[in-house]
């Protein structure tokens, strides 16, 4: 233990932190605040605009390594090369690996420095960066998976199944006295995604739409995020007669985000797996957020989300590629208000389990297990 701190120190490996925006982004930033038993100091990229005042602003020890426009692989080197700096200063009692990316880094530290590693694994990054997962995997003390399909990826790259701990994301719960707007006059489909991924399945909502207005007139899709793909999906919805029948709201700030939250009748993301057959959502923090604000769910049943939506119970899980069948129980939801209202308020429970302090408390344990071996 670092001395005179009273607590270890961890020190988490990323190029994923914000001020940047996604799933890895949030997970590692509730850690790094809410962590009680362990300090954290952070060592992640430059590739935010915003990183220097947000870091000002964060209360967090956070080391950022050059920007390299225009080199991936040189940013990655720089993020590596920063990383093994601080774990030399900071003699860390436990290297968390926040993404594969980080495994030259936390290997050599270990190996230098004999701090164990923990090493998180998404479900992407497996098929991505298959070398520097095995080199990871095999040699920290535990790994942690998100998900059982996520363990399962892990398993097939060299991680000792005894040392694999699934311990799922968290979610931010609604403030208990915070005032929910009333849902929608108008039968409303929300999904929040980025429109980078093709395998989220807003192609196959796109094709669903029209079956489920059939049945339930005057349903809407709400899309919230942005992305390379909105071009193309708008395209497709004017081509399917769809207008004024998809709103494409763009990136949203949170708490317009969880206001469609708080106005939809139902949430909807059939997600696949992507052609590779492997990676793709390595859990879906996004339906526990629907969740938390009462919403029935539609998942694909596939890779993680299976974990993160219980079928029948907190949602539905149908075969994403299928468009009737992605119809069939997004108009039943929002045909069936009483079934719709009995999901949602168990997918609410389900998250308040989850919230992102016991997720932390989770890790920690991990970590000061990983310690004291």
């Amino acid at each position: 233990m670092t001395a005179g701190s009273g607590r270890p120190r961890v020190l988490l490996l990323t190029p994923d932190f914000p001020p940047a925006t996604g799933g890895i982004q949030l997970l590692l930033h509730r850690f790094a605040t809410l962590a009680s038993r362990v300090r954290v100091s952070v060592v992640t990229r430059r590739d935010h605009a915003d990183a220097a005042d947000w870091d000002a602003r964060s209360g967090l020890h956070v080391r950022r390594s050059p920007a390299v426009p225009g080199s991936r692989r040189a940013g990655l080197v720089a993020l590596n090369a920063l990383a093994l700096v601080e774990a030399r200063r900071l003699r860390p009692d436990a290297i968390l690996c926040g993404h594969v990316v980080g495994a030259p880094a936390a290997v050599l530290a270990r190996r230098l420095g004999g701090a164990p590693v923990v090493a998180y694994l998404y479900a992407d990054e497996a098929p991505a960066q298959p070398q520097l997962a095995r080199l990871v995997l095999r040699r920290a003390s535990t790994t942690i998976a998100v998900s059982r399909y996520t363990r399962d990826l892990a398993l097939g790259l060299g991680a000792p199944a005894a040392r694999v701990a699934v311990v799922p994301p968290g979610v931010d719960l609604p403030a208990a006295r915070r005032a929910r707007g009333p849902r929608a006059t108008q039968p409303t489909i929300v999904t929040v995604a980025r429109l980078t991924d093709r395998y989220k399945g807003h192609d196959v909502m796109l094709a669903a739409l029209p079956a489920i207005r059939d049945r339930v007139p005057g349903a809407r899709w709400v899309v919230v995020g942005d992305g390379p793909l909105r071009g193309e999906l708008e395209a497709r919805a004017h081509a399917l007669g769809l207008d004024g029948a998809v709103d494409f709201a763009g990136a949203l700030p949170d708490a317009e985000r969880d206001a469609w939250l708080d106005r939809a009748h139902v949430f909807a993301m059939p997600s696949r797996l992507p052609p590779s057959g492997a990676g793709g959502e390595g859990f879906g923090i996004v339906y526990l957020e629907a969740g938390a604000h009462g919403l029935p769910v539609l998942a694909g049943a596939v890779a993680g989300a299976p974990d993160a939506v219980v079928d029948g119970e907190t949602g539905v899980l149908v075969a994403p590629n299928d468009v009737g069948a992605v119809a069939d129980a997004v108009a039943g939801l929002l045909l069936d208000r009483d079934r719709a209202a009995k999901l949602g308020a168990a997918g609410a429970r389900r998250a308040a389990q989850l919230s992102w302090p016991r997720m932390v408390a989770a890790v920690e344990d991990v970590l000061l297990e990983a310690i004291a071996r």
